[in-house]
């Protein structure tokens, strides 16, 4: 089969979710054919299985402005700029709409399995930037298919890949042969089945993040319900807690997401769960009543568990990208230049330098990761961070240079979003505002009564921010 020319080709776009829909849009308003492959049944698959969680950022800053030029003449109505939708909320009223709007250039139900050069592998250099791309893609139904591409956008983040509960980073001893009681989401209570799971047990919660702020202040609550006496959290924290532990309260520039870490920094006195700081675990094993027993890296063992939520942050999927030519960080496996950009050790959303096409480009011309995946294992995204990436990338790609390289964003400000300053370190538990000595400790954690709506924010694991 022979490629049509490059001009001719569309850029293929990986990943029909918020980010990947507004690189079409984009696109598609610079001349540019785009095409959309979703691996999900639906646009938002991702999205749609946090359906029950609520964004900590207003609809005025998860609605790309393109998008919504695009969608205005079809009746769309904007939902209220200042009000929070939740992940269902965003993937019904807008997301759905705007595939509808982009028509038969999103395709779902097809799985990305292989890029690459088309007749040129990872290793060969000849003529090998005048080859289209090609990628390869299974139906859901199995059938395999490829097709060519003048680029390449990977918007398709990193659900699919959470950390493990391993302090290693690799899956624990026993994490895999316990999948039965492990749960890497933050589970909707609202279901009388997952809230009888959990009702009257005793579950650990391990992360820091936003996410996890979330979970236990739904424990919490569950714990204040008659069908929940005795639910009972434990806050596995991998380092100590400090004045930067609960986020940028106050001071966040998006007040949800304060709101959220101020719950949270209030149940800490409530009673509702124990908090174990500078606890790394190591292995789960099974316990004489069928209970899981959480051993760490220093050989402590935790009271028996009935359930395990795991809140780490999530990784990026680079194997079917393999035979590309990626400049990724050794560390955060995210493009070179935008690494310092967005480091946790050092960075939090509102610190995050804006950046376009030049700090996401590879080796590999015409290759672009972006939204979450373009972090890698950072976990400070903004959905407004992503929508400013692709708008830069289609302006390249349609040879506007100079648009490309004119990134202008203003992000909310916060203490610290999923990590900054010692980020993940026991040591960060010395700050002006801790509380813990360098020795894991034991502290009391509750729920306010009523932490309402401002508990239930933020999108997933690890406490990335939208």
């Amino acid at each position: 089969m022979h490629a049509s020319t490059a001009t001719e080709l569309p850029v293929v776009v990986i990943g029909a979710g918020p980010v990947g829909l507004a690189a079409a849009v984009h696109l598609l308003d610079r001349g540019v054919e785009p095409l959309v492959l979703e691996a999900g049944g639906t646009v938002g698959a991702a999205v749609r299985e946090w359906s029950h969680v609520r964004l900590f950022s207003t609809w005025g800053e998860v609605v790309d402005p393109a998008a919504e030029k695009l969608l205005a003449p079809t009746g769309w109505t904007r939902p209220d700029p200042a009000a929070y939708p939740s992940g269902g909320d965003w993937a019904d009223l807008y997301l759905q709409p705007l595939a509808d709007a982009l028509g038969d250039r999103v395709r779902t139900g097809v799985t990305v399995i292989g890029v690459s050069r088309a007749g040129r592998d990872r290793i060969v250099d000849a003529d090998r930037e005048q080859q289209p791309f090609v990628v390869h893609f299974t139906h859901a139904d199995g059938r395999e298919e490829r097709l060519f591409a003048r680029a390449v956008i990977d918007a398709s983040g990193t659900w699919a890949t959470p950390g493990p509960a391993g302090g290693s980073g690799l899956p624990a001893l026993g994490e895999k042969a316990a999948a039965g009681r492990i749960t890497y989401r933050v589970p909707d209570l609202r279901d009388p089945a997952v809230r009888a799971r959990y009702a009257g047990g005793r579950t650990a919660v391990i992360g820091s993040g936003a996410s996890a702020f979330t979970a236990l202040a739904q424990l919490a609550d569950l714990a204040g319900t008659d069908e929940g006496a005795g639910t009972k959290g434990v806050w596995i924290l991998r380092r100590g807690i400090s004045g930067t532990t609960f986020g940028g309260g106050e001071a966040d520039q998006l007040p949800a997401r304060g709101a959220l870490g101020l719950a949270a920094k209030a149940a800490v006195d409530a009673g509702h769960a124990d908090a174990v700081t500078g606890f790394r675990t190591e292995v789960i094993e099974p316990g004489a009543d069928g209970r899981l027993v959480l051993v760490g890296e220093d050989g402590r063992r935790l009271d028996p568990v009935d359930e395990v939520i795991v809140l780490t942050g999530f990784r990026p999927d680079l194997s079917f990208l393999g035979e590309l030519r990626l400049g990724l960080d050794e560390r955060l496996q995210a493009p070179v230049a935008l690494a310092p950009l967005i480091d946790p050790n050092q960075h939090s959303c509102g610190t995050v330098y804006p950046h376009g096409h030049r700090e996401l480009s590879h080796p590999e011309p015409g290759v672009y990761l972006v939204g979450m995946k373009s972090y890698g294992r950072a976990p400070t995204f903004l959905a407004m961070t992503g929508y400013e990436q692709v708008r830069s990338v289609a302006a390249a790609l349609a040879g506007d240079i100079e648009s490309a390289d004119r990134v202008e964003l203003t992000l909310p400000e916060t203490g610290v979003c999923g990590g900054a300053g010692l980020f993940d370190a026991p040591e960060a538990a010395r700050g002006d505002g801790g509380c813990c000595a360098p020795e894991p400790q034991l502290v009391q954690l509750g729920t306010p009564a009523a932490a309402g709506e401002a508990a239930e924010t933020g999108p997933g694991a690890g406490g990335c921010c939208r």
